[in-house]
């Protein structure tokens, strides 16, 4: 069944959106809005997309009937080709457990990645990190898989030791304090020295960042220490170890960029005290250790993603507003996130009539801009939003 879905006018650009077909704006016939498949009452959420070199574009998400409470929770996914896109398929299911937060990458020698989480106990912080690798993946359909393993991680006491110190970096938030109330930083410190802990609840949300060295940083977070960690690889993904912790109060779901001086930057989902503004760290290591999290003056509800252009600058896109996700914006910055500028707007309805969020960026090898979010209506109406974007609009 074909259906409507109105955006509002933003720079002149309007957006119309119907299933399974490419959607045709007026004003600006280099932006492409559509939703991978019709809205529907399965909760859908935390998509990842890449496209390909024969000019397909393969998206993923996790679906289901709830997420981490569900053991039916799979990935799905769907592919692009010139004909539009097609049904959704399976991408990886571990029977029984909810499967969550799929990403898409490639290593340098273009063999495809997903990895995901599988939740035992069907707890976050139970989560263990799987993935699957193909080099077979350009026919219809699902890519096929050649490998899959787990990646496990054995932070070592080092983790303990940085958690403490940066924690103790962190300014005063100057509230009151009780003997019975033991404070939020001392918590997370006596956490960290426990092996156990720190080896299992890491979560996927974002793709990875490859360094010109070919180092492969995975951002990792963990709801049980509300803060993050990179996976790191210097075999093209064959091996993972872990970096060092990246500290602060609630600094979750790390999206990582490349400054022009080699340093690389983190902006991150806030998880931590009011208000919520996207934080930020920074690694002068190529990823091994991490400034403690600060915040911006950038609100922020939910995950972020951001993107270098390949003409210098640098696009982000999150909720940035303070007390829900019923708008989501495009920024652009040309002096390397020292300043943003709102692009464009790219939903906005009134708040408690829908959410939009988790969204990934990717650039392509043609240039352009390759978008998708959850996309999520009243009425518990639900799919995930494709958007194309030529950079030279921006």
């Amino acid at each position: 069944m074909r259906y409507l879905v109105l955006l509002p006018v933003v720079f002149m650009i309007t957006f119309l959106h119907t299933d399974h077909t490419t959607a045709q704006p007026s004003g600006n016939e280099s932006v492409d809005g559509e939703l991978i498949f019709e809205l529907q009452t399965d909760h859908v959420h935390g998509s990842s997309v890449l496209p390909l070199e024969n000019g397909d574009v393969l998206a993923t998400w996790f679906q289901g009937s709830g997420e981490r409470t569900a053991d039916n929770v799979k990935i799905m996914g769907a592919r692009r080709t010139s004909g539009g896109w097609s049904e959704p398929f399976e991408m990886a299911d571990t029977d029984g457990i909810p499967d969550c937060n799929p990403v898409l990458f490639f290593n340098q020698d273009g063999k495809l990645f997903l990895s995901w989480i599988a939740v035992l106990g069907n707890r976050w912080e139970g989560s263990v990190i799987r993935y699957k690798t193909s080099v077979d993946y350009l026919n219809p359909g699902a890519p096929l898989w050649n490998w899959q393993d787990n990646i496990l991680l054995k932070p070592d006491d080092d983790f303990a030791t940085e958690v403490e110190k940066k924690m103790n970096q962190l300014p005063s938030l100057g509230r009151g304090w009780a003997e019975y109330a033991p404070a939020y930083e001392d918590m997370i410190i006596e956490a960290s020295t426990d092996p156990v802990k720190r080896s299992i609840g890491w979560m996927t949300r974002i793709q990875p960042l490859v360094l010109d060295n070919g180092r492969i940083l995975l951002p990792l977070y963990s709801d049980g220490y509300n803060l993050s960690i990179m996976a790191v690889s210097d075999d093209k993904g064959s091996t993972w170890k872990p970096g060092l912790p990246l500290v602060g109060r609630g600094p979750i779901q790390p999206a990582l960029i490349q400054k022009s001086n080699g340093d690389i930057v983190a902006y991150l989902r806030d998880s931590g005290d009011a208000p919520g503004r996207v934080q930020i760290s920074t690694s002068s290591d190529s990823g091994e250790s991490w400034s403690p999290a600060r915040k911006t003056t950038l609100s922020n509800t939910a995950s972020v993603d951001v993107l270098k252009l390949d003409d210098g600058r640098w696009l982000f896109v999150g909720n940035d507003i303070s007390d829900g996700r019923y708008q989501l914006s495009l920024l652009v910055s040309d002096d390397e996130g020292a300043t943003w500028e709102t692009a464009m707007l790219l939903e906005k309805v009134n708040k408690g009539d829908g959410g939009f969020s988790y969204p990934c960026l990717h650039l392509g090898d043609d240039g352009m801009i390759h978008l998708t979010y959850s996309y999520h209506l009243s009425g518990d109406q639900k799919s995930i939003k494709y958007v194309q974007l030529d950079p030279s609009t921006l």
